[in-house]
């Protein structure tokens, strides 16, 4: 286990796992996850001679749980983002790594923030610019107006989806996690459920598991969850509205630090709306973008299910940023 230990920002506390000296390289971590879901990634990261620093999101594991669903805004993760490497590296700008939903976590920070931010990764969840849209009005036409459920939508309603998700939470996580796994045959994420439907109506609980998560890494995240409860990772899912507003501001603003993308071909985030052609889009946003592989094959937790390629490519994306 990396060492542990706590940035005390003015709103809030959150676990900081760090591993090695150097330059911080921060990882952002998805839902429902951790900063265990880096523990591929710590090590390697450090011998290669840089400051592995995995934190836990607000509202999960270690860190602080505001109760409010404004406390979990895109601006306010991007502050928490900013605040760690004023703590790690108050004179220098450090490297953002994302995954899930901390892949826009980074994305956007470097976008806000590029006085802080050196270089920027994003696994799964690609860049496409500022949003035109809120996502809230997408995901209404696409599936509730025609009575077919999302599961982001399910999550509006405050109190359902934590309770159901907390009833037993190691049959979520197993259900979950393989669902939108590598390993799951095409068809186990339900696609025929109604707009009232429940988020683990139709899902299969696998036996055995696959191998990229052993009963020890579930032990874990299940005793992570039943400790911190479900509350704070979904009310991320509430703030759609409020996440608009505020990127609008960067209107014409692009990214413009080092990045790189790592993707994956069996990843409902690339196919929930319709297939879109992520690569021009990504071109266009970000001129200096290093990399936008697709491991096939692969499902939604890239660095968990995949550590091996993942890492290669990190790692040679690191050292090219010195070069």
């Amino acid at each position: 286990m990396p060492a542990f230990r706590f940035a005390s920002l003015p709103d809030i506390r959150l676990r900081l796992a760090i591993e090695g000296s150097g330059p911080p390289v921060i990882m952002v971590h998805g839902f429902p996850e951790s900063w265990y879901s880096w523990r591929h990634q710590m090590a390697p990261i450090a011998q290669a001679g840089f400051m592995a620093c995995a934190l836990d999101v607000r509202g999960y594991g270690g860190s602080d749980k505001p109760h409010e669903v404004d406390a979990y805004s895109m601006e306010r993760m991007i502050g928490d983002v900013v605040g760690v490497i004023e703590e790690l590296s108050p004179d220098k700008r450090a490297i953002l790594i994302g995954h899930d939903w901390g892949a826009p976590i980074v994305w956007n920070t470097a976008l806000a923030r590029p006085d802080r931010v050196r270089a920027v990764c994003g696994l799964s969840v690609p860049y496409l610019g500022v949003p035109t849209r809120p996502l809230t009005a997408i995901f209404h036409e696409h599936f509730t107006a025609r009575n077919r459920f999302f599961y982001q939508a399910y999550f509006q309603k405050e109190g359902t989806a934590e309770a159901e998700c907390e009833r037993n939470v190691r049959d979520f996580l197993r259900k979950f996690y393989y669902a939108i796994s590598g390993d799951a045959p095409d068809g186990t994420w339900p696609t025929d459920k109604a707009a009232d439907a429940t988020l683990l109506q139709g899902l299969i609980d696998p036996d055995p598991f696959p191998a990229w998560l052993t009963p020890a890494d579930l032990d874990y995240y299940v005793a992570e969850f039943e400790a911190s409860g479900l509350r704070g990772p979904i009310n991320r899912y509430r703030n759609h509205e409020r996440d608009f507003d505020y990127l609008q501001q960067f209107k014409g603003r692009r990214i413009e630090q080092p990045a790189l993308f790592i993707g994956v071909a069996r990843n409902l985030v690339l196919s929930m709306f319709g297939r879109v052609d992520f690569v021009p889009a990504m071109r266009n946003e970000i001129p200096d973008s290093r990399g936008h592989d697709v491991l096939e094959g692969c499902g939604h937790w890239t660095q968990q299910e995949r550590p091996r390629e993942v890492n290669t490519r990190l790692l040679a994306w690191l050292r090219g940023l010195s070069s």
